[in-house]
């Protein structure tokens, strides 16, 4: 299962503002980031859209590792996008993987961005 494109983000300025401005909850296999952007562009408010991106350091491993791990949380974002609350504007999700991941399945890498996600309180309850 691939994320949609319309999903990605692409902008340094999208993951920096995430990081730094947003809210962030570490688990034991990646550290998950949010923050909602309701500010208004020409007056009009932001639509209502969710953004995703992953960051995968060398420090996780060669660029095989890194790459198999990106496609796994790519997965999982793409099985719970659409569960995720946007709250009525842009909604950046950051998604940051640790060194400890390439050890994991993915029912463990799954588990720890469900858990990370619900203590941010992101995921709609239906």
């Amino acid at each position: 299962m691939r994320l949609n494109r319309s999903f990605s983000m692409k902008d340094h300025s999208e993951f920096s503002l995430a990081r730094q401005k947003g809210e962030a909850k570490g688990g034991k296999y990646l550290v998950l980031s949010t923050l909602v952007d309701t500010s208004k562009k020409d007056g009009q408010p932001n639509e209502s859209t969710k953004k995703a991106g992953v960051i995968v350091t060398k420090k996780v491993g060669n660029a095989v590792m890194r790459n198999r791990l990106r496609r796994r949380v790519q997965s999982i974002l793409a099985k719970y996008i659409d569960q995720i609350d946007d709250q009525g504007g842009t909604r950046y999700i950051v998604t940051i993987i640790r060194w400890r991941a390439p050890d994991a399945t993915f029912a463990q890498l799954e588990k720890d961005w469900l858990k990370q996600a619900n203590r941010l309180g992101i995921l709609t309850t239906s």
